[in-house]
């Protein structure tokens, strides 16, 4: 009989979650496991993309929206409470990521919803304005087992997705992944009232049928750490800056402005998250303070806090100057976050 393992999350968190998916891909063997859960407001980004390019980080911050970094491949996405997020893996050669679509699109169908798989990744159903996108995945594959796992959007409120998934207006020249955006329609649509405990039952039992075995389901739960080797250090390393943001390809930022006492134009290399160079021209009859706190960016994190840190040095260092370099840090902080 085919081992199956069953694991349903009430964890909301998403550094949480993938540190859970982590640990279970890494330990396991020969097994088929399903793994379901759900993140509030997160967007997630792949694992090779810029989230300065991907997503509008100021209004992130703003809102209170968590950044996480996956594993896999492919673009970035918004989530919220009406997503529902699978995770199928299998060790090889029995892991088959067209098997773990179908499980999908046959649970789909037992909820009334037809649905058929479109490119590389997604799955899209027909609406009166013609095949709207209602599930997207990603992929990870080892020498020795691999997994496919995505969202199926319920009931999420798609009118937020611009809000954070288009990047402010900025001069980056960035190196990595861009997503493609989609026409997107919720399941609700198609079922009124469908939630997010119907939709996991009906992958369950997919998921059951297909394999011909049933199991009873482990429930993880967010008052606990998981007993899963190494979930602690995963679970760290998920929701850190140096892995979410840090893990951003090499980039450039080219920034312009105009003051009352000058313009500026700065130009950053970032690596690693760390600004590696900056440099300043500026008009201003007092280029010293700014040059010095330009030059003190070297090295710090690209994040509106260490702008900050700098620009206070820069002030203790120049007291007169005060209201401009601070003034300039503030611009800036608004521009990078």
């Amino acid at each position: 009989m085919t081992a199956l393992r069953l694991l349903l999350s009430d964890s909301y968190d998403p550094w949480f979650n993938l540190a859970v998916e982590d640990c279970i891909f890494r330990q396991m063997t020969t097994q088929k496991v399903l793994f379901l859960w759900r993140n509030a407001e997160t967007v997630v980004i792949g694992q090779a993309q810029n989230p300065w390019k991907e997503c509008n980080t100021a209004r992130m911050e703003q809102d209170g929206i968590r950044l996480a970094r996956r594993s896999s491949g492919g673009g970035a996405v918004f989530h919220d409470l009406g997503n529902t997020c699978f995770t199928f893996m299998a060790g090889k050669p029995e892991y088959d990521k067209s098997v773990s679509t179908q499980i999908i699109l046959n649970a789909l169908a037992n909820l009334g919803i037809t649905a058929s798989a479109s490119g590389r990744n997604d799955l899209v159903a027909l609406t009166a304005e013609g095949e709207r996108k209602i599930s997207g995945s990603a992929y990870r594959e080892t020498q020795q087992s691999g997994f496919h796992h995505g969202t199926l959007l319920l009931h999420a409120d798609l009118s937020r997705l611009a809000n954070y998934l288009n990047p402010d207006p900025k001069k980056l020249q960035a190196k990595g992944i861009t997503s493609v955006r989609s026409r997107v329609a919720n399941l609700s649509e198609f079922v009124q009232g469908i939630d997010h405990r119907q939709i996991c039952q009906a992958i369950t039992e997919s998921f059951f049928d297909w394999y011909g075995a049933r199991v009873e389901p482990e429930i993880i739960s967010p008052d606990v750490f998981p007993d899963l080797p190494g979930f602690a250090e995963q679970f760290e390393k998920q929701s850190s800056w140096a892995w979410n943001f840090g893990k951003a390809p090499a980039f450039s930022h080219e920034l312009n402005e105009r003051f009352v006492w000058g313009g500026v134009d700065i130009y950053f290399d970032v690596e690693k998250g760390l600004i590696s160079r900056a440099q300043l021209f500026t008009d201003s009859l007092n280029p010293e303070p700014l040059n010095d706190f330009v030059h003190r960016l070297v090295g710090r994190k690209y994040y509106g806090d260490d702008v900050m840190a700098a620009c206070e040095l820069s002030c203790i260092a120049y007291p007169p100057h005060r209201p401009e370099l601070e003034q300039l840090a503030i611009w800036m902080k608004s521009c990078i976050r």
